[in-house]
């Protein structure tokens, strides 16, 4: 009796135990192995070093991807969900991210320049010297994030959220900076502010200007006076 059990249970273990997991395997590899389109879900993927220019990637679940020095330039990738994805030297040029998720988004070096990153969140990622010149920038979030160096020249900026980023040595001449920015408590140590106009601006305070750069053709918010150290001597 006890081998007729046995008999009987051992089918039942197979599927029980095997079968969900053989599927998972399959599942995870084939999303990973799938081509770019929009929709397409590669969490977790390896996705560095390929070229991609021009891909349609709208609504894409790209979740803590590696997308390390890969080229994305001129894609589609509005509404895009990327957070805590690598984007260590990722090439971004043109591409439009409009309403894109890049939370805790890491990069080094990443290249936005042109991109069109409308209502997209950057909060508390790290964009050390990345690039977002020309870049429109337009109800995007760079709440908390890291952007030491970060060039912004010739950007269009509008209702942009810095609220307690580290703008360190970012550079933001020659961008267009519009009503409603808010930079309230973010680090500004020598960011470059020459002939920019931030009349506009909310959240600065004198402590915050005076260890910014600037000349005699950067317009401060009402009650806001240039220090005496501008204009600062390139580094």
């Amino acid at each position: 009796m006890a081998k007729f059990r046995a008999i009987l249970c051992a089918p039942l273990v197979a599927m029980l135990f095997a079968t969900p997991f053989a599927s998972i395997s399959t599942a995870t590899a084939a999303s990973c192995s799938s081509g770019a389109s929009a929709g397409v879900d590669w969490t977790e993927c390896r996705k560095r070093n390929l070229i991609l220019t021009r891909s349609n990637l709208t609504d894409a679940i790209l979740v803590a991807t590696d997308l390390s020095s890969t080229d994305l330039r001129g894609s589609k990738m509005d509404g895009a969900n990327m957070t805590k994805a690598n984007l260590l030297r990722t090439y971004l040029d043109d591409s439009t991210l409009v309403g894109a998720d890049l939370t805790k988004a890491v990069g080094y070096r990443t290249h936005f320049k042109g991109a069109d990153l409308t209502d997209a969140l950057l909060d508390k990622s790290e964009m050390t010297r990345a690039n977002f010149s020309d870049a429109t920038l337009r109800g995007t979030d760079f709440s908390k994030a890291e952007l030491g160096r970060a060039n912004f020249t010739g950007a269009d900026i509008e209702s942009a959220k810095f609220e307690i980023a580290n703008l360190s040595r970012a550079d933001f001449r020659d961008a267009s900076i519009s009503q409603g920015s808010d930079f309230a408590q973010a680090f500004l140590y020598r960011a470059r502010f020459d002939g920019v106009d931030l009349s506009g601006t909310q959240g600065l305070t004198q402590a915050q200007v005076d260890l910014t750069c600037g000349d005699d053709k950067t317009v401060l918010p009402d009650g806001l006076e240039a220090p005496g150290g501008w204009p600062c001597e390139d580094e």
